[in-house]
């Protein structure tokens, strides 16, 4: 009933002017329902304070909603639009093509809504946090395998809504032989490439926020993707690998299992010195420090040089970052306190003149 009415109304208007005002009211209502639809989920998001699904929400989908349910009522109302035969279909089309397109980008952002959820459930931002680390790892990688296929297949839906385009994708999946060959062997390192990233997602030799050091460069883990890994150096500069480097060639991972280690520092000194005091010291220092954590604290002579001796202070740390700290701390601290106490057994060349005289001597002989 109320579409005979629609149709009675429309034949009292132009056709052009009819069906402007159909897009324009289309479009008005979504509008209207994101404006209405957004403030409800942004009261409800200022009753949470550190983590929001609704905030989220709003931050992934504020932009895309504005467009989305627009189409959504336009293509609900087509039918009762006074377009001729031929700019209907065009229209019909077109509205297909944004629809899908639209669709698979809400399907992303809805992703990425799941994504921040996980995020702040498994937060990184704490000492012990290689639980954490891991399974974002695999949350990266799965989000961007997702994202890659929803991409592929909306896109493939779109080409076959085309007659023309389904000939050509029937040609493409039933034709064999070289051109299969050859795209076979195009597409090899691809592939490679994907199930490597399979691999690192799943047997982790590298997480998110790893400390690694790869091609003589220390830093973290800043991005695993499907084909590369970005490591960010200390100094803010960034190395970008393949993703089968991890699989195929040797690097050094200090937080595999955990982000604790080991600090050393070498001290080059006079044999002279006494060492329990430096020991001593070396205590005193860690002991009064809040970046050692309390489980190693040793001083040792480990090697006896032709003019010094070596002395090795090592510690332990939460992580790297803080071992590169107090290791600075404890080489500066350590010289000064050599230097202020024993500045004779500071390191230093010896030259025994009795030696030389003696020499003279024979000669003179």
């Amino acid at each position: 009933m109320m579409n005979e009415e629609l149709i009675q109304l429309s034949q009292k208007f132009p056709a052009w002017i009819w069906n402007t005002a159909f897009i324009l009211f289309s479009f008005a209502l979504g509008i209207l329902i994101k404006i209405l639809f957004i403030p409800i989920l942004r009261y409800q998001a200022i009753a949470q304070s550190s983590y929001s699904l609704f905030r989220s929400f709003i931050r992934r989908f504020n932009k895309i909603l504005s467009l989305f349910i627009p189409l959504v009522v336009f293509n609900s109302l087509l039918p009762f639009t006074r377009f001729n035969t031929a700019t209907l279909h065009i229209v019909g089309k077109i509205n297909e093509i944004l629809l899908i397109s639209f669709f698979a980008v809400v399907l992303i952002q809805a992703i990425k809504v799941f994504e921040d959820y996980l995020y702040h459930r498994f937060d990184i931002n704490k000492e012990n946090n290689l639980r954490e680390r891991k399974i974002r790892t695999q949350i990266v990688f799965i989000r961007k395998v997702f994202i890659t296929i929803i991409i592929v297949v909306s896109f493939a839906i779109i080409l076959l809504s085309f007659e023309s385009m389904q000939k050509i994708g029937a040609g493409l999946l039933t034709g064999v032989g070289v051109g299969g060959i050859i795209i076979g062997f195009a597409a090899q390192k691809s592939l490679g490439n994907l199930l490597a990233g399979f691999q690192i997602a799943f047997t982790q030799p590298i997480r998110m926020d790893d400390v690694l050091v790869v091609e003589g460069e220390w830093g973290k883990v800043e991005e695993i993707n499907l084909t590369y890994v970005v490591v960010n150096i200390w100094d803010k500069r960034r190395l970008v690998l393949p993703i089968t480097y991890f699989i195929e060639k040797p690097f050094q991972n200090w937080t595999r299992t955990t982000a604790e280690i080991l600090g050393t520092v070498f001290i080059y000194v006079d044999f002279a010195i006494p060492v329990q005091q430096l020991r001593e010291k070396l205590g005193s220092l860690l002991m009064h420090h809040p970046l050692w954590d309390g489980k190693v604290n040793v001083l040792q002579v480990t090697d006896l040089k032709e003019r010094t001796m070596e002395i090795r202070c090592l510690m332990s740390c939460r992580n790297s970052g803080q071992a590169f700290d107090l290791r600075c701390y404890v080489r500066e601290e350590m010289m000064s306190y050599i230097r202020t106490n024993f500045p004779d057994c500071l390191s230093k060349s010896r030259i025994d003149y009795g030696a030389e005289v003696n020499r003279s001597e024979l000669r003179g002989m």
